[in-house]
């Protein structure tokens, strides 16, 4: 098959790059903003058909959650209008599309995880995008695979796990939200689903992946500080309320993962597993 990567330069795209080696049966087509302008129709189209392409993985998204209230315009070309054109352009082919979405779709109300039916009401405009290209994806290109992941982190780019290393280098003291509950996502691990997806065959629809376990900011911070040996920075529990931010933020987002698990066959690391295994490579 010959497979489109876009946001190859994030932090999901490099982690497909390196499992890109491992599947050499396929051609890969790794493009960012300077290679492939998503939000130009014609540009997708003319790409897609010049190199023939059966599947897309669409990994480039406006992740700024908090910059999104104040650029609405880019946000929403970026997570509604975009994936709306790529799937228009595989579905002219017959291929697939894998859209990655979010647990910003959620508002963060429930106690126990959510699973793919559970009704959706995004309260930030980031959250309102990505639904809103979810649902433009399926329209388009009836083979759509939505994956929702959730608290996404890597060795690449800038992330929650890099930026939590460096203050608790930086900083004797650290205040860290604890009533925001969910499940980190090391990106490897949702590359190696995605992989299992394109292997097997895709099966349209809506999944939920993150890593195994539920854990607050503060845990996951304390975890991040112990696994990188970080001892002179003591972390204190804040509450949402003491930490304003311009978007609203779930306060419970955990994922149920049961219908990847069994459709794919696949197993999930915990996540304490996989930091220490991205902490590992980052002191490498």
């Amino acid at each position: 098959m010959n497979i489109l990567i876009t946001g190859c330069n994030g932090q999901l795209g490099n982690e497909m790059q390196l499992l890109e080696k491992q599947h050499p049966e396929h051609t890969y087509y790794n493009t960012d903003v300077n290679e492939l302008d998503i939000t130009n129709r014609q540009a997708i189209e003319a790409f897609v058909n010049e190199h023939e392409i059966d599947g897309i993985v669409n990994c480039a998204a406006y992740t700024a959650v908090d910059k999104a209230e104040d650029n609405q315009q880019l946000c929403d070309l970026l997570n509604r209008v975009a994936p709306g054109y790529l799937g228009e352009a595989i579905e002219q082919r017959g291929g697939w599309l894998i859209q990655i979405s979010t647990d910003y779709v959620f508002d963060g109300t429930n106690h126990t995880p959510y699973v793919e039916t559970d009704p959706v009401c995004p309260n930030s405009v980031y959250g309102r995008t990505k639904l809103a290209g979810e649902q433009a994806a399926q329209q388009a290109c009836r083979r759509t695979m939505i994956i929702r992941t959730a608290w996404l982190y890597s060795t690449f780019g800038n992330n929650f796990v890099k930026t939590m290393i460096r203050l608790g280098r930086e900083k004797s003291e650290l205040g860290v939200i604890f009533d925001q509950i969910g499940t980190p996502t090391y990106a490897r691990d949702l590359a190696v689903a995605i992989f299992a997806a394109i292997t097997q065959g895709i099966v349209p629809g809506i999944y939920h992946f993150s890593n195994e376990g539920v854990i607050s900011w503060y845990d996951f911070t304390k975890a991040i500080h112990r696994l990188a040996g970080i001892t002179t920075c003591r972390v204190r529990p804040l509450h949402t309320a003491e930490y304003p931010t311009p978007a609203n933020r779930p306060h419970y987002s955990v994922l149920d993962k049961t219908k990847i698990k069994q459709t794919y066959g696949i197993g999930i690391p915990y996540w304490e597993d996989s930091l220490a295994e991205c902490i590992a490579k980052l002191h490498d």
